[in-house]
């Protein structure tokens, strides 16, 4: 599924992204300023990734991506890319059971396991912020 913004030409806005996650906006204010606090030198921008894929959020470290949130209608997917010693370290927390079998089923690259989640309540915003705190440190 391909973000809700495609136009390589207009950077969306804030305003374009309250209307189009509606009431989902204010998960991804919270995972935004969440990330922030825990990792203030952190650096975020919209990145345009080919007509197919369309644009979506990074916030990144100064080597590597922390949290990729990708806006869809009306709800948007939070990305992770785990290394070995996180994805241990997941599978060994209180974190959802159907989070960490999902993990678990995803193909490992040399980068690490990658995994998408759809946002579409407030449900898992814990383990999304436990899952944050994990990237950061490892």
């Amino acid at each position: 599924m391909t973000s809700i913004f495609t136009d390589k030409t207009v950077k969306p806005s804030d305003d374009d992204l309250k209307k189009a996650l509606g009431k989902n906006y204010t998960f991804w204010h919270e995972l935004f300023s969440f990330t922030l606090q825990k990792y203030p030198e952190s650096s975020f921008d919209w990145h345009f990734s080919g007509q197919k894929f369309g644009w979506g959020f990074r916030i990144s470290d100064k080597k590597r991506v922390l949290v990729y949130l990708l806006p869809r209608d009306q709800f948007f997917k939070i990305g992770f890319v785990f290394g070995e010693k996180a994805f241990e370290e997941i599978c060994n927390s209180n974190i959802s059971e159907h989070i960490i079998t999902e993990l678990k089923n995803t193909k490992k690259y040399a980068e690490g396991r990658g995994i998408r989640i759809d946002v579409t309540d407030g449900s898992l915003m814990d383990d999304f912020k436990k899952l944050i705190e994990i990237k950061i440190k490892y």
